[in-house]
This record gives structure tokens, sequence and C-alpha cells, in this order.
């Protein structure tokens, strides 16, 4: 097989505004962001591809770094080409922001090293119709000191059983999270003007994340910065593996996937089999 004709495997770097779709993954009778990507790709890889991404996003979610595979039998053009030639069909709150040649066993979740979540809470102030469907607006007061304490806690290697949703259940619920902090923010709307309330990020990176485990996390925070909870009760809820003792699930609308760490062999193309 010439070098040309092999199948090309590409990385995907997508950013979306979730609100109007079901999620990342195919669902029936629903739009989603994995299926407005096939959609797109499938006439340039002349049949139907599965786009496999890092992770599914929950409806509403969004995300500035999601990371998607997809394989094209042929595409004899560079990658910035595939980046416009997908980009000039996706709906207007989709959009490839990158694309890279991976290696032909490129697996976006098994390779995947790390992720960065960030999710955007407005504190106190009225409810601005352009954040709305960013920003989760909780009423306060907040005690920030005890929700850098409260985040300080999840840092490091956990079973976090009690902040998994249910539906996704995985094998092993341990995770190692490297850094939990709570960043405050100056919040804009669209003519610049600063918006009422305090605004807060929370920032989280680790290994990798159970399913709504950042939107429990973001509940279970809340409980004690609002002062129904100890600080200490965070530690009965991780020792407990119960999902009915940590906090509500907080709305999906504050919650952006921000970026998935891939080692950079993964980019270190093979050299292809090149016919006699």
């Amino acid at each position: 097989m010439q070098a040309n004709d092999r199948p090309r495997t590409f990385h995907l770097t997508v950013a979306y505004d979730g609100t109007e779709y079901c999620g990342w993954q195919v669902q029936p009778e629903q739009r989603s962001i994995q299926s407005e990507l096939e959609r797109v790709i499938r006439p340039l890889a002349g049949r139907p591809v599965r786009v496999l991404g890092s992770g599914r996003t929950d409806a509403g979610v969004h995300a500035i770094g999601q990371v998607a595979r997809c394989v094209l039998p042929v595409w004899k053009a560079d990658t910035v080409a595939l980046q416009r030639a997908i980009n000039s069909k996706l709906p207007n709150d989709i959009r490839v922001k990158a694309v890279r040649e991976t290696r032909e066993r490129f697996h976006p979740i098994a390779d995947a090293t790390g992720k960065q979540y960030q999710y955007l809470v407005q504190v106190g102030g009225s409810r601005d119709p352009f954040a709305n469907r960013f920003v989760n607006r909780v009423g306060g007061p907040i005690d920030h000191s005890a929700m850098q304490s409260a985040a300080a806690k999840f840092v490091g290697r956990h079973d976090f059983k009690a902040f998994q949703g249910t539906g996704a259940e995985r094998p092993s619920t341990v995770r190692t999270i490297h850094s939990a902090r709570w960043i405050p923010r100056v919040a804009t709307g669209p003519t610049g003007a600063e918006l009422e309330g305090e605004h807060w990020c929370f920032e989280i990176d680790g290994e990798g994340f159970l399913y709504n485990m950042v939107r429990n996390l973001i509940g279970t925070m809340l409980e004690v910065g609002r002062g129904k909870r100890p600080l200490e009760w965070i530690d009965d809820v991780l020792a407990s593996g119960d999902r009915k003792l940590a906090g509500p699930t907080a709305p999906p609308q504050g919650l952006f996937l921000c970026r998935v760490d891939y080692p950079d062999e993964v980019f270190q193309l093979e050299e292809p089999d090149v016919a006699e």
C-alpha cells in the first residue's frame, strides 16, 4: 500500500456550547455533539465514520477542549484543510479548534493521561440573560475560605465512589486529583459591563473523573460554603462511598471540559509500509 493510500487517524480539539444538545453521545431522535460531527465528516470519508470522544459530557455541559478521534480512509490534504472542511458544515455552536494527525492506534479515552474541568458560579446579584447558559447562580453568602478548604480535601488519591453518578459505574472508583481550587473572576456581559454578584471559577485537574463527579463535588462544596455542613463532613462522605450522603448534583450549565492531556508519543507517526 502506498503511503498516501493509508487510512489516517486524527485528533480533533472541539469546543461547543452544549445547551441545545442531549450531550456528547449519540442518542436516538436527539441532537448530540457526536452525531453532528459524524454527519459532517461522513461525506469527507466517503462512508459512515464513528467519531470517538475522550468522554461523554451531559446535556447542557460545555467544552473548550474536548478531544475526539476520527479515521478517514482517504484524505490527501493537510490537517488545516480538514479542519476547514469540517467547520464549514458544523452548526455555529460547535467548532473544531485544531486537528493533529496521530498514530493509527490512538484512543482518546485509553491514551488520556489527565483532564481539566472548570465550573463557573455566580454568588448573589441578579440573573444575567446572556450568562444564563454558562454560569450556575446561587444565593449567598458563601464562605470562600471554607470552599477552598473543601476543595483541598479532594486533592490526592481517593476513592470517589460517593461522588459517582448512577448510570455509568466503573470497575474502580479510585482517582488521583492533582489540584482543585476556587479562583475569583471578573465577569462581564456582551457590552463589557461588569456583571452583578461575586463570580468564581472552580478549576480541577486530575488523571480522570467519574460520571457526574465534578458536578457532585460542586454540590457538596456549596453545602459547606453556605454553612449547611461542617468541613469535616467531606471526610465522612469520602470514607462512606455512599452517593446518598454527598451533596446534590450541581446544574450542568456551569461546567466546561477545558483540556485533555496525552503523551507526545501519540503524535509520533509510524513509518508507513512502502510498496515495492
